[in-house]
């Protein structure tokens, strides 16, 4: 990551507030501002206190003996104890109520469905786990995990999990190639698949992209394959192995293997500036605390509540808030396999309308997506059960954020608007929806034990209102702890710019009464004429137009003023934009924000380049909007099609 020596100027004003509704405070876990601003004050004040009492909501086998040792960049949390996260996701809720309680509602695309209780789901985790045993897999192995949204995803990891062998998710929707570097940095012993999956009504082939990434991987003994859509495939003798020739067999008993606090859980590939693929680690204990206490705070879960994250698995929201912190509370999860808009645009609303779904989270990307779809589906279906909204992914801008409120909460919803990253495992920055008031476009206030500052280029706190670049100035347990087999690359990308802080590489504000405003990734920020803008703050006035669906802003080289602003535009139901409507767009940006962040280039078009999970790939807009070409690796793209219309849309 890098930063400027030019401050990041923001230029987004909001003043909507909304107070956390009084029958839900009355409810909440945490109901109040004042006992949020005291539990805050002791979880920074007192850390070491307050996270050995957090910790005591988990399952031991051996009780640590030090709460956090902290040598920068470098945290043990609860050194020298001993749990296991399947154990706390399953085998203790098999002593409470929670027995034959769903802890997984699933939904296969092609309409097929399956519920698994926690009784259930345990028999599964065993037998699977069992399974991997016999395979060779042992503690401190790793396992490559590249399947589809099924029920088996889940059972694979806490599978994983239970006997110490470390998992890595590959997403499903990238490449061999991708899928080569990952297995062959981490050097995997095992990997599981399945023939394929469902998404728009066509397979996506997986097991082919194993075969030909494992043409160059030596490390891997085994595949593991799980028949989903039936494909006739090739099997080679004596690697590939049929899911449902062996793990129905195996035994339902498998105890959990005790494991130090910081065995490491699992790696999560990630984006790098570098070609070479990062592999985040995370910890044990640490992350499981983490990620089970910001999910019962942050979505006040509740016994009764069924809970709807919408990612994918391959993604850290899919293992935090569909899989561990969800199950790590007795909650029912729910897990859907395809794409938002098959066979029509009210997919999820009818999947929230059947379930009864009363917790759902999903990322901006996706509510402007129903936005474009338009209003007519949400309304056809019954979404009353709902009681909390969520976002994730990257900041959300106001206007999505009220229809979101408005259409699909019914104007009673709380949204939580959720800042985190894949490095710091769960969500750090949040209302908590009974006692914290919102305002479109800020995720508000840090987490229990999150120190989060707003700082300029030498590390000095920026004031309130003034942008900067965000960072978290103490250790907190869900933190990565290391880079795979790279210490020194973990050491120079998050804390070398500010030392003995991790830096995030975003640029923020933070606002008088102490919220905080993501202003998007650094590397996106436009310098135009010398003023450090971001691209967040130019899409939300974009998308604040009533015409305007989805926008995304990347910056191009201009020889006048260093960058200049090209905006994509996708408009209400793929609409064609009337005469003169560019010149009305930058005007209205120019209202919003002000001239310097009128967009000096508009495109329109039906859609924006994104990957399956619905992040925009605003590093092909840059290519685009600088040659015109596309040269970069495009496997993560879900739309080929969308790149050919861009390239025949002009200014």
């Amino acid at each position: 990551m890098s930063k400027s020596s030019i401050d990041i100027e923001s230029v987004l004003k909001e003043a909507r507030v909304f107070e956390p509704p009084k029958e839900f405070a009355a409810q909440a876990h945490i109901g109040s501002l004042e006992e949020y601003e005291r539990l805050y004050r002791q979880s920074v004040d007192e850390p070491e206190a307050f996270w050995a009492e957090q910790a005591e909501t988990l399952h031991w086998f051996r009780k640590w003996d030090r709460v956090l040792d902290w040598d920068p960049p470098h945290a043990k949390w609860f050194a020298g104890g001993q749990i296991n996260v399947s154990d706390n996701c399953l085998d203790r809720h098999l002593t409470t109520h929670r027995k034959n309680k769903a802890a997984i509602i699933w939904e296969g695309e092609p309409g097929d469905q399956r519920v698994l209780t926690y009784d259930m789901l345990h028999a599964e985790v065993c037998r699977c786990a069992n399974t991997l045993k016999a395979l060779g897999v042992a503690q401190g192995d790793r396992v490559i995990v590249y399947m589809p949204m099924v029920p088996e995803l889940a059972i694979t990891l806490l599978a994983c999990a239970r006997i110490g062998a470390t998992h890595s998710v590959v997403f499903g929707g990238f490449s061999a190639q991708a899928l080569e570097d990952r297995i062959n940095d981490c050097e995997a012993k095992l990997v599981v698949t399945a023939d394929g999956g469902w998404r728009r009504g066509k397979e996506v082939a997986l097991k082919p992209q194993v075969d030909a990434a494992l043409e160059k991987c030596s490390s891997v003994d085994h595949c593991l394959v799980l028949k989903r859509t039936g494909s006739d495939l090739p099997m080679v003798e004596g690697r590939d192995v049929w899911w449902h020739d062996v793990v129905p067999a195996a035994s339902a008993d498998c105890p959990a293997e005790p494991l130090d606090s910081e065995h490491p859980l699992y790696i999560l590939y990630t984006s790098g500036t570098t070609g070479k693929p990062k592999g985040i680690v995370h910890s044990t204990a640490g992350y499981l605390l983490g990620a089970s206490l910001s999910a019962k705070y942050v979505f006040d879960l509740k016994d009764e509540d069924t809970y709807w994250c919408t990612a994918d698995i391959g993604w850290v929201t899919g293992h935090s808030y569909i899989v561990y912190g969800i199950l790590a509370n007795g909650a029912t999860t729910v897990m859907y396999e395809g794409a938002p808009n098959h066979p029509g645009p009210d997919r999820f609303w009818d999947i929230v309308e059947r379930y009864r779904v009363n917790i759902f989270y999903t990322a901006p990307t996706a509510i402007r997506a129903f936005i474009k779809w338009g209003n007519e589906w949400p309304e056809k279906h019954d979404l009353s059960s709902l009681r909390l909204l969520g976002s994730v992914g990257e900041p959300i801008n106001p206007e999505a954020w009220m229809w979101y409120r408005s259409v699909i909460g019914g104007d009673r919803c709380p949204i939580v608007d959720t800042w985190w990253q894949t490095e710091t495992g769960s969500i750090m920055i949040t209302p908590l929806p009974g006692a914290i008031p919102t305002t479109p476009g800020t995720a508000t206030r840090p987490f229990f034990g999150v120190v989060a500052e707003v700082v300029d280029k030498d590390g000095n706190a920026e004031p309130p209102e003034k942008g900067g670049f965000l960072v978290l100035r103490k250790p907190w347990p869900s933190m990565l702890r290391n880079i795979w087999g790279d210490p020194e690359r973990y050491e120079k990308q998050y804390w070398s710019d500010y030392p003995g802080s991790y830096f995030t590489g975003d640029g923020a504000r933070q606002d008088a009464a102490g919220n905080f405003w993501i202003m998007g990734r650094v590397d996106d920020v436009i310098n135009v004429s010398g003023h450090r803008l971001g691209t967040m703050e130019i899409e939300s006035a974009l998308v604040s137009h009533p015409r305007v669906a989805e926008a995304a802003v990347v910056g191009r080289p201009d020889d006048l003023k260093g960058q200049a602003i090209s905006a994509f535009v996708t408009l209400e139901g793929s609409a064609a934009p009337p005469p003169n409507f560019k010149d009305e767009l930058r005007a209205h940006v120019t209202k919003e924000i002000g001239a310097i962040a009128k967009p000096d280039d508009i495109r329109f078009t039906d859609a924006l380049p994104k990957t399956r999970s619905g992040k925009i790939m605003r590093r092909l807009l840059k290519e685009l909007a600088s040659s015109g070409e596309v040269k970069g690796d495009t496997t993560t793209l879900e739309d080929f099609s969308v790149i050919a219309q861009l390239k025949e849309s002009e200014e």
